[in-house]
């Protein structure tokens, strides 16, 4: 469990500065990071693409889902 927060607050954290934001706050981080685990876990199985499990997978997995998350809700609020 508090593998799966830190590894939000990362990934949420990772995306925001990748998209060129700043980082959202803690909340809003960490839900991104969530979210975007799951987003980036069934992106990756559609494209048939596996991580062998780690730290670094896990955050890479969240990072890229919640970059999607991100990039959806830029296009759905303008």
């Amino acid at each position: 469990m508090i593998e799966s927060i830190i590894v939000g607050i990362l990934a949420g954290f990772l995306a925001a500065k990748i998209t060129g934001g700043e980082g959202k706050g803690c909340w809003i981080n960490l839900f991104l990071g969530l979210v975007g685990g799951v987003v980036g876990r069934w992106l990756l199985d559609l494209l048939g693409i596996s991580w062998e499990p780690s730290w670094l997978s896990n955050i890479g997995t969240a990072t890229i889902g919640a970059i999607v998350v991100l990039w959806l809700w830029a296009k759905i609020s303008k």
